[in-house]
């Protein structure tokens, strides 16, 4: 695939990132389609660690989460659905779900830049409202699930059960 003087450009700041960081993250600002959202290339590339997105958070709380995600990651630690996870963001812990393949063009396009074949894993960082619920539960507030949805094949948890397997 031959790319563009830019696109060949992002691609190697992005390998330039990722090998200083663990990962670029990459913010893609709200628009008609839905919400903000951030998400990282080069987790899998550097750590053997699935790419991540956060879903409607500002881009500088996004980009700590996220951050926080890639030292981790490069730690060992591995992120499995269902599970909460506390420290990615301050005073809320978070949980994950796995990212279905049809989601990557919309969430993940720059990093089709670096997979080209679309080939690694990836997971959604899911956070509930501070000491609440998360978008999924009956007594999330209104509008909580579209500004935050889930990027399944069905839009809910998969990975297990709301309130019997996980959160």
């Amino acid at each position: 695939m031959e790319l563009t003087e830019q696109d060949a450009d992002f691609r190697e700041w992005i390998l330039r990132t990722a090998d200083e960081h663990g990962a670029a993250v990459i913010n893609v600002a709200a628009d008609e389609r839905g919400p903000q959202y951030s998400f990282t290339v080069g987790a899998w590339r550097r750590f053997s660690a699935p790419e991540a997105v956060v879903i409607g958070l500002p881009t500088e709380v996004a980009g700590s989460v996220l951050n926080s995600y890639v030292r981790r990651a490069a730690a060992g630690e591995r992120f499995h659905p269902g599970q909460l996870y506390p420290g990615l963001l301050d005073n809320c812990s978070m949980t994950v779900e796995k990212v279905c393949h049809d989601a990557y063009p919309m969430y993940f396009g720059s990093a089709f830049l670096l997979y080209p074949q679309g080939n690694f894993p990836a997971i959604q960082l899911i956070m509930p409202i501070p000491d609440g619920p998360f978008p999924w539960q009956p007594d999330a507030p209104e509008g909580f699930f579209e500004f935050q949805p889930l990027l399944t094949d069905s839009g809910y948890p998969e990975s297990w059960v709301p309130g019997r397997t996980g959160p």
